[in-house]
């Protein structure tokens, strides 16, 4: 299929416009759920306002287990903030340009600041399962980009400068918060794979060769999309599994979000601390 981006330009707007309409004015920040981080474990029902995406005019419905599919918009302390429950990955069968469709409308709806989390599996010797690491800077081997076909004016730059994909100064708020709750941070680089086959053990042999620390198959798309649109991003993998290889054990999606499930809390906590603090630390500033 051809892509044609005035009229995905005018999809977005389309969601954009829905999600004032129901929700009201746009939040500040969003917290992004990854695979099996954003179920009822996660506060799913609690929300005052909330849409499934199928409520959402041309936002992609994800297929996957773990990955519920709603937005939620909370009023914290700080200020207003949502929380996507759930993504969609090239793996089924979308476009790059489909894949982003949410985040995009997000931004346009008027959102700054996105907090991106996903379940990944560690590389890095400094990484076991149950870790928490933010994401310094990642490699994208999934053979696509959500920027391909644009004619390079309707989000921002067509080549977009992506020395700094992840925002070093929520970087430095996150493990300020992670020290508060006496949460153990690690740090690493994120590689983003298609799948939804996992990796052989040569292939993580390559990546740690590269400089991966960790491997999964999501958030790079979003990440470039919102860096192109000049949106601060923050990006939280949690360890679910040791890359294989790596471990004995033979990996599958289910232990995948039994592992994500026993530690939705924690990583939903962090991340609505991380943005709780970004809100207020932005309101102090514009005094």
């Amino acid at each position: 299929m051809v892509f044609r981006p005035t009229e995905y330009r005018s999809r977005l707007e389309e969601a954009a416009e829905r999600l004032s309409q129901e929700l009201g004015p746009s939040p500040e920040a969003v917290l992004c759920f990854g695979s099996g981080l954003g179920g009822q474990s996660a506060g799913l029902s609690s929300g005052k306002g909330s849409l499934a995406f199928e409520q959402i005019p041309h936002f992609p419905v994800p297929t996957v287990a773990g990955h519920p599919g709603q937005l939620i918009v909370e009023d914290g302390q700080s200020g207003r903030y949502c929380r996507l429950h759930g993504r969609v990955h090239l793996y089924e069968g979308l476009s790059a340009q489909d894949v982003v469709f949410p985040v995009r409308a997000l931004a346009l709806w008027g959102v700054k600041t996105f907090v991106l989390t996903n379940a990944a599996g560690g590389i890095g010797a400094h990484l076991r399962p149950g870790d928490l690491m933010l994401i310094t800077d990642h490699i994208n081997f999934l053979g696509e980009n959500p920027l391909v076909g644009s004619a390079g004016d309707e989000f921002g730059d067509r080549f977009p400068d992506m020395s700094e994909p992840y925002s070093s100064s929520l970087m430095e708020l996150a493990e300020l918060c992670a020290s508060d709750l006496g949460v153990e941070l690690k740090r690493g680089v994120y590689a983003a794979v298609k799948g939804p086959s996992y990796e052989t053990p040569a292939e993580i042999r390559m990546l740690r060769a590269f400089g991966a620390d960790a491997v999964g198959m999501s958030t790079v798309p979003e990440v470039i999309a919102l860096r192109q649109m000049d949106r601060e991003i923050l990006g939280i993998s949690l360890i679910t599994n040791w890359a294989a290889g790596l471990h004995r054990e033979d990996l599958n999606h289910d232990d995948v979000l039994r592992v994500a499930g026993d530690l939705a809390e924690t990583v939903a906590g962090f991340g609505v601390r991380v943005i709780e603090r970004s809100l207020l630390s932005r309101a102090r500033s514009s005094v």
